[in-house]
């Protein structure tokens, strides 16, 4: 799908492509290609000359195969942008062409940054004036975007520590549980810092290489501060991560230290019994209580007595505890 967007009165208006003369039309500033078909791919490639492929996650991630500019003078650039699933976040390769004074974007499925575009720019006034505005304006909201999904792992890490450090913390199934909780927000954690690192390099390129008007490249320093702001983030996150792992593996063995501290306590106290089992197991002729009545009932006392007295005193220690 090929959708168009022309500045109207200050804000983006927004064209679904059904013919390729509208490709044609005046005053295009982006052209956003969405998972296309193969006449559509026809449609863009006669069009504009460009290549539009969508980005493969696998492509070379060097900065020479990710930000280029043509023979003819085109901007050509590759970035990631986050897509929210079920289960948390996942990276979406985009492809990004600055051809013509219009920015043609390429990738295999919709993104949340580029509805909230389109959705602020309806409200706003001014926001967009060329390609290259909506371009920053894109890494912008993907900025925020990586933000917000900062603060909802960290509101699940909480309700994880939470789980963690009461009072009762359950069997040991339930700190399996809470590290694959934990484990999961890490891997999330590490797919965004991977993605603002990914803007970072894309902004420093534009800045460096592309001479671009002052109110622009403020624009980018800010967006860069922004990212820098939640690279530090993201690092105490992965501190609270390393702290919830530490301290359920703590509790895992405190419980399993317990279970073994019992079968140890148990283990002294039986040895008295066995003791005097093995003595009166002896086969000695002369053993004066084998003889007696009595002999075999005071053995049974006896070792009776041997096993109630450690465990009252381990109790009385509070080794059993």
């Amino acid at each position: 799908m090929i959708h168009l967007f022309k500045i109207e009165n200050g804000r983006l208006s927004h064209v679904k492509v059904d013919d390729r003369a509208e490709l044609s039309a005046g005053e295009i500033v982006w052209i956003d290609a969405v998972g296309l078909s193969d006449e559509e791919k026809h449609w863009l490639t006669e069009t504009f000359q460009v290549d539009v492929e969508a980005p493969d996650d696998a492509s070379d991630i060097e900065a020479s195969a990710r930000a280029y500019e043509d023979e003819d003078g085109s901007l050509n650039l590759r970035s990631d942008f986050l897509i929210s699933e079920p289960d948390g976040f996942r990276i979406e390769p985009v492809r990004f062409v600055l051809k013509n004074d219009a920015l043609i974007s390429i990738h295999d499925e919709d993104l949340p940054v580029i509805r909230l575009l389109r959705l602020r720019s309806r409200a706003k006034l001014g926001t967009q004036a060329d390609p290259v505005d909506v371009l920053i304006g894109l890494f912008a909201l993907d900025v925020e975007y990586s933000a917000d999904a900062l603060e909802s792992i960290y509101g699940e890490l909480k309700a994880a520590s939470d789980s963690v450090l009461a009072e009762r913390r359950g069997s040991d199934k339930d700190a399996a549980e809470s590290i694959t909780r934990v484990a999961k927000q890490e891997n999330l954690n590490g797919t965004i810092r991977r993605n603002l690192m990914d803007t970072r390099r894309t902004l420093s390129f534009l800045m460096r290489e592309q001479q671009l008007p002052k109110a622009q490249n403020e624009e980018i320093r800010q967006i860069l501060r922004d990212i820098e702001s939640l690279d530090g983030h993201t690092a105490f996150i992965f501190d609270k991560i390393n702290f919830l792992m530490d301290a359920i593996i703590g509790f895992i063995n405190i419980n399993q230290n317990k279970v073994v501290k019992i079968f140890s306590v148990a283990a002294v106290a039986m040895l008295p019994p066995t003791l005097i089992a093995s003595i009166y197991g002896m086969n000695f002729e002369y053993m004066p209580e084998l003889a007696q009545k009595w002999g075999y009932p005071f053995s049974l006392a006896l070792m009776v007595v041997s096993v109630v007295v450690p465990f009252w005193f381990f109790r009385r220690k509070g080794w059993l505890k």
